[in-house]
This record gives structure tokens, C-alpha cells and sequence, in this order.
């Protein structure tokens, strides 16, 4: 009841006939009117947008198909949006349920980790590097993670050894590692600016992101200084 005294105020569905006493009398053109407000809202559309369909159908019958697309449209970005968290919460999920996972700490710098991701790359971006990972497989991923591991590892003992930048083993190991990232990012232009983009993110945020893995933060952050020095020593 609560309902149709709302519409009644908003003028969705005013009732055609009074009783003497003054109540609403709702007749059955009313009910068919109700019947639509009902079925236009659970379809998602606002108030606002079903007194347009019900103002505008009788004389353009396209209206209804174009707000019909364009909600269509949002509940596919919505979708989208909802599987992006189901992916995300679940591999959260999995990391809090292994025993030799990341403590709530970590979990939470994860999470940190995550809305950097978010800052430095486009939606369209994070969609194509998506698709590079999903290319890869997750055997092809796991290889690459280990990769990745040994060339933190020889790139740190770089820094212990003090290693310049400027020397070929540095220019090596910093060829290895952004031959490496090129498998998770797409060919051309567009590879070239997700690459560009994460760079900007790790030398941006090199301590946060550390935080997230097995090295203490404050040598992540000096390795990723030093690989740009040898980057730039061409």
C-alpha cells in the first residue's frame, strides 16, 4: 500500500475514481497501468524512467526499446564489474585459506596493491592485460612468476655485490626482466603503453607494492630504482 500512496504523490498512478468518503478507487485501466510500473521496475528502471516509458510508449514505441538498450547496457558493465570482484575476492580467499598464505596484514596490503592497479591503468588496459594472462594459462603464468623470482633475486645480489648499473650484466638482467613482462602485456602500441603504465607504478609505489611479496620492501623499492638506471644506461 505504501507503494501506490508513493505513486499516487509522485502522479505514477493516480487513481481514476474516489468513494464517497473520499478513499482511492482504483479501476481496472489503474491495475493495468499498475501492472506495467511493476513489470518496468523489475527490469531496474528508475521511477523516473518508467513514467517516461508509460508517458511516451503510446505515441513512440521506440522509446521503450532504446531505454530497454541502454539498460541493458549498464547491467553489462555491471556484470562485468561483478565478475572483475568475484575473480578478485577469490583469489583473496584462496590466500587467506592456505596456511603458508599471507597473514590479514598482507591480505590488506594486497588489497592496497590492488587499488594502485586500478589508479595507473585504464579500464580498457586492465581488460587487455586480462586477456594476456588468460592466454597464458596458469601453467604459463606460474612459470613466469618463478622467472620473475630468480631475477629479483639476481638482481639483488646485484645490489649486495655492488654491481653499476651501466655494467652488461645489469643491461642484462634488466633485458631479461622487461622481456619477461612483455608476455603479459599486448602487442604494439598498446603493449607499449601498459608497459609504460606499470613502470610509472612500481617506481610510484614500489614500497606499497613490495609489501605485498617475500622481500623486505626497502630493497624492492632499491632494485626498482636500479633497473631504471640500467634501463636508461641503455
Amino acid at each position: 500500500m505504501r507503494a501506490l500512496y508513493h505513486y499516487d504523490e509522485i502522479g505514477l498512478l493516480v487513481a481514476s475514481e474516489r468513494t464517497p468518503s473520499g478513499h482511492r478507487r482504483y479501476t481496472e485501466r489503474d491495475l493495468r497501468r499498475l501492472y506495467r510500473v511493476r513489470a518496468l521496475r523489475g527490469l531496474g528502471l528508475s521511477l523516473e524512467e518508467v513514467a517516461d516509458v508509460l508517458a511516451d510508449s503510446a505515441d513512440d514505441p521506440e522509446s521503450l526499446r532504446a531505454l530497454l538498450a541502454e539498460q541493458l547496457r549498464r547491467l553489462d558493465e555491471h556484470a562485468e564489474r561483478i565478475g572483475v570482484l568475484r575473480r578478485r575476492i577469490g583469489d583473496l580467499l584462496r590466500q587467506a585459506g592456505d596456511p603458508y598464505g599471507p597473514d590479514p596484514e598482507r591480505l590488506m596490503t594486497t588489497l592496497e596493491v590492488m587499488s594502485v592497479f586500478e589508479t595507473y591503468f585504464t579500464e580498457e588496459q586492465r581488460g587487455r592485460l586480462a586477456e594476456r594472462r588468460e592466454a597464458l594459462g596458469p601453467e604459463g603464468v606460474e612459470a613466469a612468476r618463478r622467472e620473475w623470482a630468480g631475477l629479483v633475486e639476481e638482481g639483488l645480489r646485484h645490489l649486495a655485490d655492488g654491481i653499476p648499473a651501466d655494467d652488461p650484466r645489469a643491461r642484462d638482467l634488466v633485458r631479461r626482466w622487461d622481456a619477461l613482462a612483455g608476455r603479459f602485456h599486448p602487442e604494439g602500441p598498446a603493449g607499449a603503453e601498459t608497459a609504460a603504465a606499470a613502470r610509472r607504478m612500481w617506481r610510484d609505489n614500489s614500497a606499497e607494492i613490495g609489501g605485498s611479496l617475500p622481500w623486505p620492501a626497502e630493497r624492492m623499492a632499491g632494485l626498482v630504482a636500479y633497473l631504471e638506471q640500467a634501463r636508461q644506461a641503455g
